[in-house]
């Protein structure tokens, strides 16, 4: 596919207009950076948009990527390689609180998911975010198919949370899952950040729209912003 300036392989045509959309568009992933070489940490990168977006913004940035789906992986390295993104270190796996290895139900699209019971899923390489923060990042993105919280909580019980001036989060509400929400926010206002909650646009998370009904059975998605408060002497 041509988009802009860049030549990408895609996986689907649906997953590549939402990421153009809400990457490109809405800029979902916008931060404002006072250096001209921020450190990203990009968790779930997908085929490569959100790196080309970062790019685009930062032509200058440093980014540590990481997409566990082996089949992505390879239309993401191709996708940089053929648009010559350089200062990108791309790492094959998955974000978890424990380091290791776990069974990867995968879609090849945008939905792949950790699958503990292995069944009949591949395996794939996980590793704790909190082994990459070890300078100050300017902004993570974690959009991670429900292992956001258990990273976050990793990254503090390691005393790195704090590293990460700026976020954001696309928090999963699996069907039948645990809601969690209000247990990723305690910990990021415990840990010296203001947030913000949003509900994506028209065309995404139709389960948050109101008239509002409770349906377990059915899967929702938002956006956690959050920035870290500079604490004043």
């Amino acid at each position: 596919m041509n988009f802009l300036d860049y030549r990408v392989r895609v996986t689907d045509g649906l997953n590549f207009y939402i990421q153009c959309k809400d990457e490109f568009i809405l800029g979902i992933y916008h931060f404002v950076s006072d250096r001209p070489d921020p450190l990203i940490i990009d968790g779930g990168s997908n085929i490569g948009m959100s790196i080309l977006y970062f790019k685009r913004q930062y032509p200058a940035a440093r980014i540590i990527s990481f997409e566990p789906d082996p089949n992505v992986f390879k239309i993401l390295q191709e996708n940089l390689r053929s648009n010559k993104v350089t200062d990108v270190e791309l790492i094959e796996a998955g974000l978890g609180a424990e380091a290791g290895t776990v069974g990867f139900a995968a879609d090849d699209k945008a939905g792949g998911q950790f699958d503990p019971t292995h069944g009949d899923s591949q395996i794939v390489r996980v590793e704790r975010l909190s082994d990459y923060v070890n300078d100050p990042v300017d902004f993570l993105k974690l959009n991670i198919e429900g292992q956001e919280l258990s990273v976050l909580q990793e990254l503090a019980a390691a005393g790195k949370l704090r590293n990460i001036r700026e976020m954001v989060i696309e928090y999963h509400g699996w069907a039948d899952g645990q809601q969690l929400l209000g247990e990723l926010l305690m910990l990021l206002s415990q840990s010296g950040y203001r947030y913000l909650v949003h509900d994506f646009d028209s065309e995404t998370g139709h389960a948050t729209k109101p008239p509002f009904k409770i349906n377990p059975g059915v899967p929702w998605f938002c956006l956690v912003y959050a920035r870290r408060i500079e604490q004043t002497p």
